[in-house]
């Protein structure tokens, strides 16, 4: 196959999208004949930087090819680690290119260019503009990581709190074992009030208290990217406002909520696909995990091989892995070729129309959903064929991950991959990786979540995360 003058290997195909340019594959076709090379730096908070060394061709033949391998590898790398600057040296004219895509004016604080959204989120999370920077060698800045300790601790009386978007659980945890746990619905999402979030979460940590003789720490696992405890971007206070002093409340609104319990409890904050990956690693005592779910979007969660989580947004659901022009736009960052159109209930939806499937437009995506999952426990063809598919766009997808993540494990979940659809995705996934990236395949254990880290469970690995004294 070939795409921009680079002839790829395209392996399996998707049955219902003969189009997908699978990222991964492209990129292994296209750097074998590159050799100018550049580098890309991502800067995030606390002076933290990720670099990614690589080769473009640098010829007026190979433009198009250098320029889309460059703006998707920046574009990755944002969404998997997160900065507020972006450092390009190695070729001036892609950096002009990339200045005009992602524009933050400094003087009314604005955005713009195709690549608005990404400056937007950016510059919300961490509260600063957003800029690309051109650079020769000599400025060009080192690699400076940090991962994070947490997690792993189990002694103790301690407070697990899972923050959802339509319900909250909460778990009292003694020594590693659960004594007591309760979900309770409730609608931050709709509610303006900061007042109302404060509430509800000291509610449920002192329920969890009640049922222990003290609080040694608490852990919270919860959608959204954070900065220490700050919840910087988060759906769960999307219908908060923005004002300053809304906002100094929102990103203290769980060190405030711990301070309620007890003034010298630790707490600590991470986002839920970090702690879904920490029970994975606490429940099957390994490292290197990935943990990845699919159901409203897709969620990643990441421990490296040392046992830590680094910090990084890991929000994959707008890193791109499908390079087809014709790729399917998401409605939120309006990109084409990101995750959560391809491993969540919208990917679900999107390929139940090649695959014949009519679902009445009334439904909500969760209904839509579920309609196709009730064909496919009846062994529908067309929902065969749609799981198929999703389970081939995993495997060439995981191959991309492990270009950026060093993985031994992936734990893959979320309610697209409950009942039989969830099984013949992981299926086809092992087939795909044995038959195209034989190589990983042998390395990469892809799996659903065990008994052991059901027994984990996302709870107790939030109430690991402070280390008590």
């Amino acid at each position: 196959m070939e795409y921009l003058g680079i002839t790829y290997n395209g392996g399996c195909q998707p049955a219902l999208d003969q189009d997908f340019i699978p990222m991964g594959a492209w990129m292994d076709a296209y750097e074998k004949g590159a050799n100018h090379p550049i580098a890309i730096a991502v800067e995030r908070n606390g002076g933290q930087i990720t670099v990614y060394r690589t080769c473009i061709y640098a010829t007026a033949e190979k433009r198009a090819a250098d320029w889309r391998y460059v703006e998707r590898c920046v574009k990755f790398l944002l969404w998997s680690v997160g900065g507020f600057r972006v450092y390009l040296q190695g070729c001036d004219e892609i950096a002009r290119r990339l200045q005009t895509e992602y524009v933050y004016d400094e003087v009314d604080e604005t955005v713009r260019g195709n690549r608005w959204f990404d400056v937007q989120f950016m510059s919300d999370v961490f509260e600063r503009g957003f800029s690309i920077v051109s650079c020769h060698e000599a400025d060009f800045p080192s690699e400076r990581e940090s991962a994070c300790s947490v997690g792993y601790h189990t002694q103790g009386c301690r407070i697990g709190f899972d923050a959802g978007g339509s319900d909250r659980k909460v778990s009292a945890v003694i020594d590693g074992e659960t004594v007591y746990s309760e979900e309770v619905v409730w609608s931050p999402k709709t509610h303006a009030d900061p007042q109302y979030h404060f509430n509800e979460i000291v509610s449920a940590f002192r329920t969890a208290a009640s049922h222990m003789p003290r609080v040694d720490g608490i852990g919270v696992s919860s959608a959204g990217v954070f900065i220490g405890n700050a919840p910087m971007v988060s759906s769960l206070f999307i219908a908060v406002p923005r004002e300053k002093e809304v906002r100094r409340l929102v990103k203290t609104v769980y060190d405030r909520a711990a301070e309620a319990i007890g003034p010298d409890v630790p707490i600590v904050v991470a986002n839920d696909g970090d702690v879904t990956a920490l029970a994975g690693a606490m429940g099957m005592h390994v490292t290197a995990v990935m943990g990845l779910a699919m159901g409203t979007s897709e969620a990643v969660g990441y421990v490296d091989r040392s046992g830590k989580i680094k910090g990084w947004f890991n929000e994959l659901a707008f890193a791109p892995v499908d390079l087809s022009e014709q790729a399917s736009a998401d409605g939120w960052s309006t990109d084409i070729g990101v995750g959560c159109q391809y491993f969540s209930q919208d990917a679900v939806i999107r390929l139940a129309v090649p695959a014949g499937i009519i679902l009445p437009e009334n439904l909500t995506p969760a209904e839509k959903l579920r309609e196709v999952q009730i064909l496919m426990e009846k062994k529908d063809p067309r929902a065969v064929r749609i799981f198929e598919s999703i389970g081939c766009y995993l495997a060439h997808t995981l191959h991309l991950y492990s270009r950026f993540y060093d993985m031994d494990y992936v734990m893959v979940l979320g309610r697209v991959m409950s009942g039989t659809g969830g099984d013949t995705v992981l299926n086809v996934c092992r087939r795909v990786l044995l038959a195209d990236y034989p190589a990983l395949a042998k390395k990469l254990t892809v799996q659903l979540p065990d008994e052991k880290t059901r027994r984990v469970g996302q709870a107790v690995a939030a109430a690991s995360l402070p280390e008590t004294r």
